[in-house]
């Protein structure tokens, strides 16, 4: 064994530690939007991306992209629904019934 591997094996520990307390930290501002805001000024902006934004809409490699439009009031179209009135519609196979009795076969 030789005397830097303690040394190399605690920097190896520190760096994990933070890395962890990182991930964790950035965790619970994706868990708490008032917190995030505390932090950042403009988190609830569209076009704020930093690492809590990734974490909070699930995507790591890339943040969301901001919507172009925003989406039509469909509601108004929609809410009106007009009464089914029922109607009697024939069946398309009532004549076709003409080939159900076919003459007697002969043995």
């Amino acid at each position: 064994m030789s005397t830097s591997a303690p040394s190399t094996h605690r920097g190896c520990r520190f760096v994990a530690v933070l890395v962890s307390v990182a991930f964790l930290w950035a965790l619970a501002l994706s868990a708490s939007p008032q917190l995030h805001q505390r932090v950042h000024k403009d988190a609830n902006r569209v076009e704020h991306n930093c690492a809590v934004t990734m974490m909070a809409s699930g995507s790591y490699d890339h943040a969301a992209n901001p919507p172009l439009i925003s989406a039509a009031d469909l509601a108004p179209q929609f809410s009106k629904i007009p009464a089914l009135i029922p109607r009697w519609v024939q069946s398309p196979f009532l004549g076709a019934c003409i080939f159900e009795h076919a003459p007697p076969f002969r043995a």
